[in-house]
């Protein structure tokens, strides 16, 4: 087998899955959970790490956060998401072009895909799991939110824990990012790896190229392009 050499790491919501609904139901019962209080407002999503949407959640409903909060909330929700599994194939959907672009890199020599997603590690398995993404991922080798690392961090723990897997050394212009909002464009910026930005959230092209995305596609459903641009972009860097 030729060494591998190519990291791909995926962002999760809103690049290769939306299960909006889904976890909007599951940050209800957790804040109800963790609170006694009913869910009134939600904070935004795209971009951010479960960390900072629980603790703007708790602020924008009033709640005075202790060092508590934060694992209850994350234990609360990893329980209200696997209590909803099978909604996620009822109400969930994988965006166009993902089992494609997915299964078509995993064909690729040399090239090793994982994840690199703001959701904790329960619950991101558990989307791509029930929505069939997980077969061509190494989702040991993911980076997931825990509560202490931005996703600059957490791009480059993913790096070197799928080198340790793999027995290789994925460099930083090896490592490439697909991704869909400014932030996850900000942080491949800061980790110095190459990002294809997807317009399948809530930024749009225009947003995407302003943050500095290397390329910029508007969703997955051209594999060749998907698969070209993520070795161009590998090779050149």
């Amino acid at each position: 087998m030729p060494p591998m050499n190519r990291l791909v790491l995926w962002n999760v919501d809103h690049t290769l899955v939306d299960v909006g609904r889904v976890t909007r139901d599951a940050y209800a019962e957790a804040f109800r959970r963790v609170t006694g209080r009913p869910l009134v407002r939600l904070a935004p999503t795209p971009g951010r790490t479960e960390s900072e949407i629980i603790f703007e959640t708790l602020a924008f409903n009033d709640i005075v956060t202790t060092d508590d909060h934060l694992p209850a909330f994350v234990a609360a929700l990893t329980e209200a998401f696997a209590a909803r599994r099978a909604d996620l194939t009822v109400h969930g959907r994988v965006l166009p072009g993902a089992h494609e672009a997915v299964s078509a890199l995993s064909r690729l020599p040399g090239t090793v895909q994982s994840v690199l997603t703001g959701a904790i590690r329960p619950n991101a398995e558990l989307k791509l799991t029930e929505l069939g993404l997980a077969g061509n991922l190494d989702l040991v080798a993911g980076g997931y939110e825990n509560g202490v690392y931005s996703k600059a961090a957490l791009l480059e723990l993913a790096r070197t824990r799928a080198g340790e897997r793999h027995g290789t050394a994925f460099g930083e212009k090896g490592t490439v990012y697909l991704a869909d909002h400014p932030r996850d464009v900000q942080a491949a910026r800061i980790a110095r790896s190459p990002i294809i930005a997807l317009a399948t959230g809530s930024a749009t092209a225009a947003e995407l190229r302003a943050a500095g995305a290397d390329a910029v596609l508007s969703d997955l459903t051209d594999t060749d392009a998907v698969v070209r641009t993520v070795v161009e972009l590998a090779e050149s860097s």
